[in-house]
């Protein structure tokens, strides 16, 4: 007789997590795979972490987080979008609130749609929950539009996942898609999940948020990637009370709360200066881009620090494959995908390292 649980076989390891076993494996490898800033916690943030830990600040918070941190998320909103979010709750990172979401709101057989390509966790998540992943396959433009919603709804659809900017493609929504898509998640009574951990690193368009679009809107935010709190695992939540209550409820039997002294420090990170952040991944995003265009079949990112090209000869893996035997990282883009033509570079890299990187795919494409 097993131990392991039946719903274990629904998920399988993260193939970003193996790929990053296997960089503990090589000796200084060309890595493009980590879905991380690479600049570090901003100063005064580090600061405050320091001072609330000195201080005493270690214990348990209450477990929709403190109230200092809701009410500044709050106000973020109001002021970069003009609405402010409500019902706010602190999770453990953007991935905790993710969890807490589904698992308040998913039930066997319910349909979650989402864009293909789509954030790791997302189809992984609905199917631990016996809920139905359906995703909508956006190739090659990767834009979520109302039409290719429009023929994945069924009955049984309960839920639309957004994610914009977007992981892996770096694809961005401008304000009028996100509100068409808005209209048809309202005319079919859709619960909407919008992932907007990106969404101050934006390059071309006016920053857009799904949140004022809709009442049954649940908005995730945090502070991993734009101020490098990886590894602080603080986000927050904000959405229908109904639903937020619910989460909250989870929360106590799951996550707890996020850590307290981190809490304190992403007060401050809500009110960086993220001018000069902003401009060095424009460059970076340039760089990779054409560096690239012209053997590769790529869109622009407009967002975020992902680039996915696809490959010659439409063999993704077989291609990640190569370029680690030529000590390159980068992922293949059936991790994100039910396709396999694709891969995925972080440009949150230093120039020299993208350089070296689009000049091993370029050998490898050249070589195909």
């Amino acid at each position: 007789m097993s131990f392991i649980a039946d719903r274990m076989n629904k998920i399988d390891a993260s193939g970003i997590r193996k790929i990053f076993a296997l960089a503990a494996q090589m000796k200084n490898p060309i890595n493009l795979s980590i879905g991380q800033p690479d600049y570090d916690v901003d100063e005064l943030c580090k600061e405050e972490a320091i001072g609330q830990i000195r201080a005493g600040f270690n214990s348990y918070t209450q477990t929709w987080g403190i109230e200092p941190l809701r009410e500044a998320a709050s106000q973020y909103y109001e002021t970069k979008f003009g609405v402010p979010l409500k019902n706010v709750m602190v999770t453990s990172g953007v991935s905790g609130g993710l969890y807490l979401a589904l698992l308040a709101t998913v039930n066997p057989g319910d349909e979650v749609i989402c864009a293909d390509p789509y954030f790791v966790m997302y189809k992984h998540l609905v199917n631990l929950l016996d809920g139905v992943c359906v995703p909508v396959d956006t190739y090659p433009d990767f834009k979520l539009t109302p039409e290719r919603i429009e023929r994945a709804i069924t009955p049984r659809t309960k839920l639309l996942l957004v994610n914009s900017p977007s992981n892996p493609t770096g694809v961005c929504m401008n304000k009028a898609e996100l509100a068409a898509i808005a209209a048809v998640a309202q005319k079919h009574k859709l619960l909407v999940i919008t992932d907007e951990i990106y969404e101050s690193l934006l390059y071309d368009d006016a920053p857009a948020s799904m949140v004022g679009m809709y009442d049954n809107v649940i908005c995730l935010n945090g502070f991993s990637k734009n101020a490098a709190m990886t590894g602080w695992r603080v986000g927050y939540a904000g959405g229908p009370e109904e639903i937020i209550q619910s989460m909250n409820t989870l929360q106590q039997y799951t996550f707890v709360c996020a850590p307290s002294f981190a809490q304190k420090a992403a007060v401050l990170a809500l009110k960086a200066d993220m001018t000069e952040k902003l401009a060095n991944y424009r460059r970076k995003r340039d760089l990779v881009y054409e560096g690239l265009a012209d053997l590769f079949k790529v869109t622009k990112p407009g967002g975020a620090f992902y680039i996915f090209p696809e490959v010659p000869d439409g063999d993704g893996d077989a291609f990640v494959r190569r370029a680690i035997e030529n000590n390159l990282l980068i992922i293949p883009g059936s991790v994100f995908s039910e396709r396999k033509s694709n891969f995925r570079i972080s440009f949150a890299a230093p120039d020299e390292t993208i350089k070296r990187g689009c000049e091993v795919l370029r050998r490898l494409a050249e070589s195909s």
